[in-house]
C-alpha cells in the first residue's frame, strides 16, 4: 500500500508536466477537476502483454466519462498494480480534442522481468520434484516480492512437515545473459537439522495419566519406547489438532471444563556433537471438576421407546460424564460393530434422523441431559449409480451390492456394499474404501436417496512365469489366471482381446515341470453366480501330477519309479441367510486316483499299487474382511469335513485269509477281518477316511494401517475302522515354507516357518514299503500372530512388511494330541502383491525348538500366503 501511495503521488506530480510536454495549451487545475470524454487510449512500454489486454484491465473504454484529476485515474493505476505484472505504472494525457472536451490518454508501464529458469539448491532430486508440484512455478512467469515470499513460505512448510522447522530460504535473482528481459531465480534452501521431539511433560493432570494424554496426541509424539513406530517430527498444524485431543482425553474422564493453561515448545540443550535438534514440550492444565451423568431423557422419539434408546446408549445414572463416548454412541464412529443410536435409525431407513444432546441442568457434580430427536421420514433408495467399470459388466457389481432401488436405506447395507465391491477382486480395494469415491445424495423433499459408487478397475488376471527349488532341482512354472472371464462373450469375436472378460468368472491353467522328473497340469473354472440370479457358485477343477526317479542334477534319466495322481472335483457354494449372510456353505464331490510304481519308501505307506479316493466334502465359511489383499478388519472362519464311504465297514470277505481255491473266506462281521496279511492292491484299492479341518483368522487394526493378524488352525485325519487304520493319503506334512517346490495331491502341506520342510511330521512303521516307515501326519495344530505394516498400497502393487510368532506341531494319532506341545518360531518377512503375478514373499524364521544345528531358515515362496 505504501508503494501504491508513492506511485499515485508521483503520478499527480507528473501529470501537469506530461500534459505540458505533450501539448502546450493543455492545463490541469487540481483545484477544479474537470470531466472529459475518453477519445482514445494507447499503451507504451509493453513487451509481453498486448495493448488491448492492458486497456481491458483498466476498464477504460472509448466514449466513457472520466474526471481529471480524480479517483478515476487513481483506480486505473490501482487495478494495474494489483495484477503484480508491472514494476511501474503511469497515466499521461497525450492530447485534448479541439473542443477540449475529449481526452486522449497514454498508459506507460514497465513490465516485470520474466523468469527463464527456476532452480533450487540444498534439496534432493526427489524433493525438487515435489517442490515444483507444490509451487506450480512455470517458465516465463513473472517474479515479484510477493512471488518470492509466498514461494519461500511454501518451501518452509514443506520441510517443516518433514521435521526441518528451522529451514531458511533465500531467493537469489540473476539476470539471464541469453534471454532479453529475463532472469534466473534460485531458491537457496538451508534445511538445518531435522528437529525431533524428545520429551513431552504434563502438569496439573491429577486424575488423567500421562500415558493416556500422550496417546491422545496422534501426530505429536515423544521419544518414549511406546512410540517406537511413530514419527517424532514436530508439525505445527498437527500440534494444534493434538492439543484438542488432549482436551478430549480429559472430557472422556468426566472433566468437561478442562483447559490448557499454558503450553510451550522449546529447544533442548545440544548434544555433544553441538547439534540443536531436540524439542521439549510442556503443558499445564486446569482439569476442573469431575462430573457424572444423572438423568437422561428423550424427546421427539416415536419409532423407538426411551428404554430401547437407553439400552443402545449404554449410559446409566452415576456414570462418568464422558461426552466423547456419548457422542460416539449417539452418532457412531466408535469401535467396529459397536451399537449407536444413529445407526439404529439409519439401518431402518431414517436417513434424515438427527439427535442433539442438551445439558438441561448442572447441579454440583451431576449433569442432566436431554436427547432431542428429529426422526424425519424413512428414505427410499432411488438411483444407484456405478461409475468407472470400464471392463467389468455393471450387473456384476449390482448383484454384489445390498443397496437396490426401492429398498429402504440402510447404513449397514451400504457399508456391506462397499466391502463387497472391495472384495470382488476386479477393482482397487483401497480406492473404494475412501469417502471421496462414493456419495450418498439424500433428497428430503421426496424422501429418497441416490447412491453413487465410483470404482477403479484394476488388472485382475495373472500370468505366472516363475521358478522354485524343490527336491534338489529347479522347477519351472507357467500359468495364467483370468479372474474376470466371461463365457457369455465367448462367441463374440470382438471380445477376444485376448480373451472375453467382464463377468467375474475365474478360469485358470497351470503347468509345472522340470523335465522328466516332475510334471503337473491343473485347470479350474469358477462361476460365482450360477444362473446369474442367486449367489450360488459352481467350482470345477481337474489335475494331473507325475513324478519319476529322474534326477537331472545327477544325470539320471529313468522312469523305474513313478507316482501319478489325477482327479476331478466339483462343488456348489450357497450364501446363507442364517446366522447372517456372511456365511457360505459348500457341497463338493471329488475323485482321485493314486498310482505308485516302485515309489520312494518313506513318503507314503506303500511303494506299489493303485488307490482310488471318492469323497464328499461339506465346508462352512464366514468371511467378513474388508478386502482381500491387505485386510485391516474382519475375520475368516472355515470349518470343513471330508468323507469317503466306509468301505471296510461293508466288507464280508477277508483277503488275508484265502481258501484252497485262492478265494477270500467270508466272515460274519467286518470286525472279524484282519488286514495285516492283505496286499496293497486289496487293502488300499479304495481308501477311506473322515477329515476334519478348522481355521480361524481375525484382523485387528492397531493404529492407522498397522494390523495384527491372529490365526488358529487344526486338522484331523480319522478312520472308520482301527484295524484298517489311517489312510495312506490325505495326511498333513508340517514344517517349512508350505511348499514342496512342486504341487502334489497326496498330502496337505502345512507351513511352519523356522523349520525345515516336513521336519515336524512324525514317521510311522509300515510293512508295505521297503523303508519300513512313512510320513504319518494325521493330526496337527498351528497358531500364528503376525504384525503387518504396509509400505505401498497401490493398484499396481501392494507391499507390506511383517513380524510373526508361530507355533504348531503334528502327531500320528489323535490319542497323542496335546495342544500345548508346540514347536515355536519367530521371524520377519515381506510380501509383494503384483496383479499380473500374484503374491510373492520371503521370510526369515528362527525355530526355537528345532533339533537341527541350523535353527534359522529363509523361506521364499511365489503365489502362496501363509
Amino acid at each position: 500500500m505504501q508503494n501504491f501511495r508513492i506511485a499515485v503521488a508521483a503520478l499527480l506530480l507528473l501529470l501537469p508536466c506530461a500534459a505540458e510536454a505533450q501539448q502546450a495549451d493543455v492545463t490541469v487545475d487540481y483545484n477544479a477537476p474537470r470531466k472529459y470524454i475518453v477519445g482514445g487510449v494507447s499503451v507504451s512500454g509493453n513487451n509481453y502483454f498486448g495493448s488491448s489486454q492492458i486497456v481491458s484491465l483498466t476498464g477504460l473504454q472509448k466514449g466513457m466519462e472520466v474526471t481529471i484529476p480524480g479517483d478515476d485515474i487513481s483506480n486505473i493505476v490501482n487495478r494495474l498494480w494489483l495484477q503484480r505484472y508491472f514494476e511501474d505504472v503511469a497515466v499521461y494525457i497525450d492530447s485534448l480534442s479541439s473542443a477540449k472536451d475529449s481526452v486522449y490518454l497514454r498508459i506507460a508501464i514497465k513490465e516485470r522481468p520474466r523468469v527463464s529458469r527456476w532452480e533450487f539448491t540444498g534439496v534432493r532430486s526427489g524433493e525438487k520434484k515435489d517442490l515444483q508440484e507444490r509451487l506450480n512455478l512455470r517458465r516465463g512467469g513473472e517474479y515479484s516480492d510477493y512471488v518470492a515470499k509466498t514461494s519461500s513460505d511454501i518451501i518452509k512448510r514443506f520441510y517443516a512437515e518433514k521435521g526441518f522447522i528451522n529451514t531458511v530460504v533465500t531467493p537469489e535473482v540473476k539476470k539471464d545473459s541469453i534471454i532479453r528481459n529475463a532472469i534466473r531465480v534460485t531458491f537457496n534452501v538451508d534445511k538445518g537439522n531435522r528437529i525431533r521431539i524428545k520429551t513431552i511433560n504434563f502438569e496439573g493432570n491429577t486424575d488423567v495419566k500421562d500415558f493416556k494424554l500422550a496417546r491422545s496426541m496422534k501426530k505429536t509424539k515423544s521419544a518414549k519406547y511406546y512410540n517406537f513406530f511413530s514419527s517424532k517430527k514436530f508439525n505445527q498444524k498437527e500440534y494444534e489438532n493434538d492439543k484438542k485431543g488432549l482436551i478430549t482425553a480429559f472430557n472422556e474422564a468426566g472433566y468437561r471444563d478442562a483447559r490448557i493453561l499454558k503450553d510451550s515448545v522449546y529447544f533442548l540443550p545440544p548434544k555433544k556433537n553441538g547439534k540443536v535438534n531436540r524439542l521439549g514440550i510442556d503443558f499445564s492444565f486446569d482439569q476442573g471438576d469431575k462430573y457424572y451423568f444423572r438423568d437422561i431423557s428423550w424427546t421427539g422419539n416415536s419409532v423407538y421407546s426411551s428404554d430401547v434408546l437407553n439400552e443402545v446408549l449404554g449410559i446409566s445414572k452415576g456414570d462418568v460424564y464422558d461426552v466423547v463416548t456419548m457422542e460416539k454412541r449417539l452418532r457412531g464412529g466408535g469401535k467396529e460393530n459397536e451399537a449407536a443410536v444413529n445407526k439404529l435409525y439409519t439401518d431402518n431407513g431414517y436417513l434424515f434422523f438427527n439427535v442433539t444432546p442438551v445439558e438441561l441442568n448442572i447441579q454440583n457434580d451431576s449433569v442432566d441431559v436431554e436427547m432431542r430427536i428429529s426422526e424425519g421420514k424413512p428414505a427410499t433408495l432411488n438411483n444407484i449409480v456405478i461409475n468407472g467399470n470400464t471392463l467389468t459388466n455393471e450387473k456384476i457389481v449390482r448383484r454384489q451390492i445390498f443397496t437396490r432401488p426401492g429398498y429402504l436405506f440402510s447404513q449397514s447395507d451400504f457399508e456391506r456394499s462397499v466391502r463387497e465391491i472391495a472384495s470382488l477382486g476386479q477393482f482397487d480395494p483401497e480406492a473404494i474404501m475412501k469417502p471421496e469415491n462414493w456419495s450418498i445424495l439424500p433428497n428430503q423433499v421426496n424422501n429418497t436417496v441416490d447412491i453413487i459408487y465410483n470404482v477403479t478397475e484394476k488388472s485382475s488376471s495373472q500370468l505366472e512365469l516363475s521358478g522354485g527349488w524343490g527336491g534338489n532341482t529347479f522347477v519351472a512354472t507357467a500359468g495364467v489366471v483370468f479372474n474376470n472371464f466371461s463365457t457369455k462373450r465367448m462367441f463374440d469375436k470382438h471380445a477376444w482381446q485376448p480373451v472375453p472378460l467382464g463377468d467375474a468368472q475365474n478360469l485358470a491353467f497351470r503347468f509345472q515341470t522340470n523335465g522328466t522328473y516332475y510334471t503337473a497340469l491343473t485347470a479350474s473354472f469358477t462361476e460365482p453366480w450360477l444362473f446369474g440370479k442367486r449367489p450360488t457358485s459352481l467350482n470345477l477343477s481337474t489335475y494331473y501330477t507325475r513324478q519319476t526317479n529322474s534326477l537331472l542334477y545327477l544325470n539320471i534319466l529313468s522312469r523305474d519309479r513313478m507316482m501319478e495322481i489325477y482327479g476331478f472335483s466339483a462343488s456348489l457354494g450357497r450364501r446363507l441367510k442364517w446366522p447372517d449372510n456372511y456365511f457360505i456353505l459348500y457341497n463338493g464331490l471329488g475323485w482321485q486316483t493314486y498310482r505308485l510304481t516302485n515309489w520312494y519308501s518313506g513318503y507314503f505307506f506303500f511303494d506299489n499299487g493303485v488307490s482310488h479316493n471318492v469323497s464328499y466334502s461339506l465346508t462352512l465359511t464366514r468371511n467378513s474382511t474388508d478386502q482381500i489383499i491387505y485386510p485391516r478388519s474382519g475375520s475368516e472362519f472355515t470349518a470343513s469335513v471330508q468323507l469317503t464311504p466306509p468301505f471296510s465297514l461293508l466288507r464280508k470277505k477277508d483277503w488275508g485269509n484265502l481258501d484252497e481255491n485262492g478265494d477270500p473266506k467270508k466272515v460274519d462281521s467286518w470286525r472279524d477281518i484282519n488286514y495285516d496279511n492283505w496286499s496293497t492292491n486289496k487293502r488300499f484299492k479304495w481308501i477311506e477316511y473322515h477329515k476334519w479341518k478348522f481355521s480361524g483368522t481375525v484382523y485387528s487394526k492397531i493404529a492407522g494401517d498397522l494390523v495384527l493378524m491372529t490365526r488358529a488352525q487344526f486338522g484331523y485325519l480319522g478312520y472308520y475302522n482301527r484295524k484298517w487304520g489311517y489312510s495312506p493319503f490325505e495326511g498333513f506334512l508340517v514344517g517349512g515354507d508350505g511348499m514342496s517346490g512342486y504341487s502334489t495331491y497326496g498330502s496337505e502341506v502345512i507351513s511352519l516357518r523356522g523349520y525345515e520342510n516336513y521336519s515336524l511330521t512324525p514317521l510311522q512303521a509300515t510293512s508295505y514299503n521297503s523303508n519300513g516307515t512313512a510320513y504319518a501326519g494325521n493330526v496337527y495344530d498351528k497358531f500364528t500372530l503376525e504384525l503387518r505394516y504396509p509400505v505401498v498400497l497401490q493398484p499396481s502393487s501392494t507391499i507390506y512388511a511383517l513380524a510373526f510368532l508361530e507355533g504348531g506341531n503334528c502327531w500320528a494319532d489323535i490319542r497323542n494330541f496335546n495342544p500345548f506341545q508346540i514347536k515355536r518360531s519367530a521371524g520377519l518377512g515381506v510380501r509383494v502383491y503384483l496383479p499380473m503375478i500374484g503374491l510373492l514373499g520371503v521370510d526369515w524364521g528362527y525355530g526355537f525348538d528345532s533339533t537341527d544345528d541350523k535353527k534359522s531358515q529363509f523361506h521364499f515362496v511365489i503365489g502362496q500366503q501363509f
